[in-house]
């Protein structure tokens, strides 16, 4: 990953304690739920250390499948009419204020997409429910699509990323 910081799995010895990115349910989350998730394998909890190994953000990740009606009819129409369509899902994604405008947040959806292109299950498209409009923002600036049905909810195929990256699936 650019700018010195690294992306591993959460382990023991990553300190959750000080991590804090400005929104209470985010900094919550991780310093009480994360690690409680993973050991549940409900989802994966990803961290991006600094080179001190301060936690500078995380990521979580998750299976996922959504409703073919739910793409816009152009990216419908491309797939098989299958009723379910495979994804992964970014639960939850959070920068530690000290860390802001280094481009992690984007960094970190890349750290994903790869995860997901590589994935021996078929990942179509990455998931995220945004929270807020500011959320919306960041990930409609990334190119994610909003779903038909679901406004807060967006996607990214991962063809799409990949292509825009430079790298090849698989």
């Amino acid at each position: 990953m650019d700018g010195g910081f690294t992306v591993q799995p959460l382990g023991a010895s990553h300190d959750r304690k000080i991590f804090r990115c400005g929104v209470e349910p985010l900094d919550r989350y991780f310093r009480e739920q994360a690690a409680q998730d993973v050991r549940r394998r409900i989802s994966n909890c990803f961290v991006a250390c600094d080179e001190g190994g301060t936690v500078a953000g995380y990521y979580t990740f998750a299976a996922t499948s959504f409703p073919l009606v739910d793409l816009p009819e152009g990216d419908a129409k491309r797939l098989p009419r299958y009723g379910m369509i495979p994804a992964g899902l970014i639960g939850r994604l959070a920068v530690d204020a000290r860390f802001r405008g280094q481009r992690l947040g984007a960094a970190l959806v890349i750290n994903a997409a790869r995860r997901a292109a590589n994935a021996d299950p078929a990942i179509f498209a990455l998931v995220v429910d945004a929270k807020d409009e500011a959320a919306l923002g960041f990930y409609a600036h990334l190119g994610f699509r909003q779903f038909v049905s679901r406004p807060m909810s967006l996607f990214l195929p991962i063809a799409t990323v990949m292509k825009a990256i430079g790298v090849s699936e698989g």
